[in-house]
């Protein structure tokens, strides 16, 4: 028999210093459109695939924007970091007899359909664990607590972390927004193309093929 659904966990650090990799090519402003722009398009795709969806983020103006769109946010556990917010995400689901399953925020191509076979693996009871394309780990699912190790490589340290966890390589997991040619290669995908209109809004400089790239489609 399947468990309930589980809790999806979207952490959010702050919108203050977002994507700073990003800062050649795109002023702060732009930046911090951006990161709201991807957190809330993650978000509005958890909640369609059947999970209960939470926030973790102790930042003003993240809980604000939450709380603005009808969003529950609790606070990260003591430590902070992404550690943290995935500890407060378990100890929630903990406390209410549930699986999780915990989100990166900047996924551009990620689909409902994608979310909802890690939502099944976890209802399952099995545990699960989706890979970024360098190594990280853009979704991680499972019941109980659970020994944490984000960061760069954390995708084979968590694969080490318990029973062997159903790994999902799908595009929509596998690419995160990290440096000037991820998100040159979001924009030029057809699931990630909606990202020319955010970048139309401010900032963008079109500085050759190592930067940003002219918006597209007519944007």
């Amino acid at each position: 028999m399947d468990s309930p659904a589980p809790v999806i966990g979207v952490p959010i650090r702050s919108w203050h210093g977002a994507n700073r990799r990003l800062s050649p090519h795109l002023d702060a402003p732009a930046r911090r459109n951006l990161a709201m722009a991807l957190a809330d398009r993650t978000a509005r795709t958890a909640a369609r695939a059947g999970g209960r969806l939470l926030i973790v983020s102790s930042a003003p103006e993240v809980v604000s924007w939450a709380a603005e769109s009808g969003r529950r946010v609790i606070p990260e556990s003591e430590g902070g970091g992404l550690n943290g917010a995935a500890r407060s995400i378990t100890a929630f689901a903990e406390d209410r007899g549930l699986p999780w399953l915990i989100l990166h925020s900047d996924l551009p191509c990620l689909t409902e359909e994608e979310v909802a076979e890690a939502v099944r693996t976890v209802r399952s009871g099995r545990r699960t664990a989706a890979p970024s394309y360098n190594g990280g780990t853009s979704a991680l699912g499972g019941r109980g607590p659970y020994r944490f190790s984000y960061g760069p490589g954390s995708f084979h340290r968590h694969l080490r972390t318990g029973p062997p966890p159903a790994t999902l390589i799908r595009l929509g997991f596998l690419l995160d927004i990290d440096t000037p040619a991820d998100l040159n290669a979001a924009r030029r995908h057809p699931r990630g193309n909606w990202l020319n209109q955010t970048l139309k809004m401010k900032g963008m400089k079109p500085v050759g093929p190592a930067g940003l790239e002219p918006a597209t489609n007519g944007l």
